[in-house]
């Protein structure tokens, strides 16, 4: 998908970016930028878009996102109502990959790290011991400065880069720039699609909502994503069914038509196929890691 960069700011006495995000979003804009990225979420829930990858997000999930990886975070409705009670947080750091030094990554010391670097730019989740050990030292290192920050950052990426518990994002690394008009062209369908997702949204009414034809409107949204409209749309109705099972507050059949989905039969459907499970072993597997996680077995 093509997206807008992004210049990240940063001190001149700092090699990396590093801080502290409040507010009431993460920044919805589709976007890339140079640096890599390392984003610990610390309170806020809602849906991410990373590469072709459209999943839920909730606090605990830490990420490492490659270089020139389009991305964007939007977060629940709740948290767009300026209500004090809903506010979003991570830490965020964002460095280039010659940040300790133009001829570090090539030393044989730095193998692991160079390896992490190009794995990344399909984007990273960093589960397990690995995230336990590294978010403390991202909490350090917002309160660090000079060059106790860069030495507990190399700690950070060297237990990440020797990690087993890291899974990909994105299937594929290859998107293509934008200019600025279609950067907002592809984040009001984004935007619209999240918005609406629970009514049948039509290829007319997305068409228009692009300012195009149909036929150029399936055409494009093809080129940028290497999927269909009705895919795209499919996946964020599902990324939803999948919170709202975790939550169990409804019933699955009931879940199935507050996401948008006309019949039973389809969303199942749909959901094997994307999910690779059936909604009820979804909420099964979920309540199981849930209980691990207490203590509970």
């Amino acid at each position: 998908m093509k997206a807008h960069f992004h210049k990240v700011l940063q001190d001149e006495q700092s090699s990396f970016s590093i801080r502290n995000s409040i507010g009431s979003n993460f920044g919805n804009q589709w976007h890339y930028h140079p640096q890599l990225e390392l984003h610990y979420v610390i309170r806020g829930e809602g849906v991410r878009l990373i590469g072709d990858s459209v999943q839920n997000f909730s606090a605990g999930e830490l990420l490492l996102l490659g270089e020139n990886l389009p991305h964007t975070w939007r977060c629940n409705e709740p948290y767009t109502q300026n209500d004090p009670a809903y506010k979003a947080e991570a830490i965020v750091i964002q460095f280039l990959p010659d940040c300790f030094g133009k001829d570090f990554i090539n030393l044989p010391e730095a193998g692991p790290m160079k390896k992490l670097f190009s794995n990344a730019r399909n984007g990273l989740v960093i589960e397990g011991d690995t995230r336990d050990f590294v978010v403390p030292l991202m909490y350090k290192a917002v309160a660090s400065s000079q060059m106790e920050r860069m030495v507990t950052m190399m700690s950070v990426l060297h237990l990440i880069s020797i990690s087993n518990n890291l899974d990909y994002i994105s299937s594929s690394n290859a998107f293509y720039r934008s200019s600025d008009a279609e950067n907002i062209r592809l984040n009001e369908i984004c935007s619209y699609s999240l918005k609406n997702y629970k009514k049948d949204i039509s290829l007319e009414e997305i068409a228009l909502i692009a300012n195009l034809s149909v036929t150029s409107f399936c055409r494009y949204f093809k080129q940028m994503t290497n999927k269909t409209y009705n895919d795209f749309l499919t996946e964020i109705r599902i990324s939803q069914a999948c919170k709202m099972l975790i939550e169990g507050k409804i019933s699955t059949d009931a879940i199935c038509f507050e996401c948008g989905f006309n019949n039973v039969s389809n969303f199942y459907r749909h959901f094997k196929k994307i999910k690779g499970v059936t909604p009820y072993e979804f909420k099964r597997k979920c309540m199981y890691a849930n209980l691990y996680e207490q203590g509970a077995m």
